[in-house]
């Protein structure tokens, strides 16, 4: 992003009533350059010239001084404010959908977040249907390739999309952002991995001096983090697009490693997604039923879980003395999968003995199975983790007895034997009675002397 020129000293003072709020620019000025971004995305003006490729153009250089002043005095709240007045948010829109060239589209990305860095304009932004036109575009087999280059091309977008996820409050705005990057990272890994890997980046606004310490440090985790917090209680939806973008960044070492790296050592991520799973997700008084309603969040989280579980076996937050609910609440998940799955069977018998042919899985069923799995998984994992001391306090605190252990073992036989047998020993240990039971209930897990 090339370092913009200061605004422009204005003579608003020498026209009354010309000044756009307190400030000393000119409100004919600004409404100049807006009227001239509109000639540029008209239609009847006769398109810039192309480059051989037929991809970009270039930006007249007096045009691009002029926005880019702009983009300077966006920062003020009174010239954020007389922008939104004069509907610039949708010609900024009339820009990314036209424009062929990205230096322009990067412009328009710079000033538009900084508008939206005030509260009352962010949500009046962030209510404006024309701003679903980037997701419903990605969302277009056609063009999503077109789209993503441009994103690709234009780091400002990195920039405006960090900062709204680590400092709006506006739920709305926040959740439509989180979906057009959960779009963004399941239609290009290469995109995903570029933004995993940006280190220091930019401000969204141009830089006024040269001065490094000034320039904000965003990092892609902890912008997601922070904005899966602010909608987890007001947006489950939100809060499931949070939590599938996370999971998609654990699809690759290097999403992996962004989170375990941090310098914190992933246990914020740790720490958000353990108690959503405790102390939110499918509880003790919900009905069963509940697993249905959230299987995809529970999926994205405990696929997170398992992977950082998997990289982290070391680290102080993974040890099995804190972590003794979380093997309470897996257990209960799949309780609750294997009490919908009865009544599934019960209620569609009539059903299936008139469609004897079908043998796929529908949606649900499919994404249940998905979940059941990515569960087992972590279930398997943590079990082999277990000693005598761990397993005596969730004996102690409830998290184990004979109806839990049966469950698991139920659901985790026979694929992961090992880790039940392994978990089997230590229980022996600890409850030899309990034991047995288990012994008896699955014979093969016969201990052999």
């Amino acid at each position: 992003m090339d370092r913009n020129p200061s605004p422009p000293s204005s003579e608003a003072e020498e026209e009354e009533g010309d000044a756009v709020g307190n400030t000393v620019y000119s409100k004919h000025w600004l409404f100049s350059i807006l009227t001239r971004l509109i000639e540029v995305i008209s239609p009847e003006k006769t398109e810039p010239t192309v480059s051989p490729e037929g991809i970009q153009t270039e930006l007249d250089e007096e045009m691009e001084n002029d926005i880019c002043k702009v983009w300077d005095m966006s920062m003020d709240e009174d010239v954020a404010l007389f922008l939104q007045e004069f509907n610039a948010p949708d010609i900024f829109m009339g820009v990314f959908a036209k424009s062929k060239c990205p230096r322009l589209t990067e412009i328009c990305v710079g000033i538009l977040g900084n508008m939206a860095c005030f509260q009352d304009i962010c949500m009046s932004i962030s209510k404006d249907e024309n701003l679903g036109l980037l997701l419903t575009c990605l969302s277009q087999p056609e063009v999503a390739n077109v789209w993503v280059e441009r994103i690709r091309e234009n780091p400002s977008v990195y920039d405006c999309v960090c900062f709204i996820m680590s400092s709006s409050t506006n739920v709305e705005l926040l959740v439509k952002v989180g979906e057009v990057v959960d779009k963004l990272f399941d239609l290009d890994e290469e995109l995903m991995l570029n933004w995993i890997k940006n280190g220091t980046c930019r401000s969204v606004g141009p830089s006024v001096d040269d001065s490094p310490e000034e320039l904000p440090d965003f990092k892609i985790v902890p912008c997601i983090l922070e904005a899966a917090k602010q909608v987890r209680s007001d947006n489950p939806e939100g809060l499931d697009v949070y939590m599938h973008i996370l999971q998609l960044l654990t699809t690759v070492d290097e999403g992996i490693q962004a989170i375990v790296q941090a310098p914190d050592g992933g246990k914020e991520t740790w720490s958000l997604l353990y108690d959503l799973v405790c102390h939110e997700l499918c509880q003790p008084d919900d009905p069963p039923i509940i697993v249905q309603e959230q299987k995809t969040v529970l999926a994205s989280i405990l696929s997170v879980l398992s992977a950082v579980f998997a990289s982290q076996t070391e680290q102080e937050y993974t040890k099995m003395r804190k972590n003794m609910p979380l093997i309470g609440s897996l257990i209960r998940i799949l309780q609750y999968m294997e009490d919908c799955g009865k009544r599934s069977v019960d209620n569609s018998k009539e059903s299936e003995q008139q469609e004897t042919g079908k043998a796929d899985l529908n949606d649900e069923d499919f994404h249940l199975k998905i979940l059941k799995d990515i569960c087992c998984e972590l279930l398997s994992n943590m079990l082999q983790e277990l000693t005598k001391e761990n397993t005596l306090e969730g004996l102690h605190q409830g998290h184990l007895n004979e109806q839990t252990c049966s469950c698991a073992f139920q659901n985790l036989l026979p694929l992961y034997f090992a880790s039940v047998e392994s978990f089997l020993e230590v229980l022996r240990e600890a409850d030899q009675t309990l034991a047995d039971n288990l012994e008896k209930r699955f014979p093969s897990l016969k201990l052999h002397a």
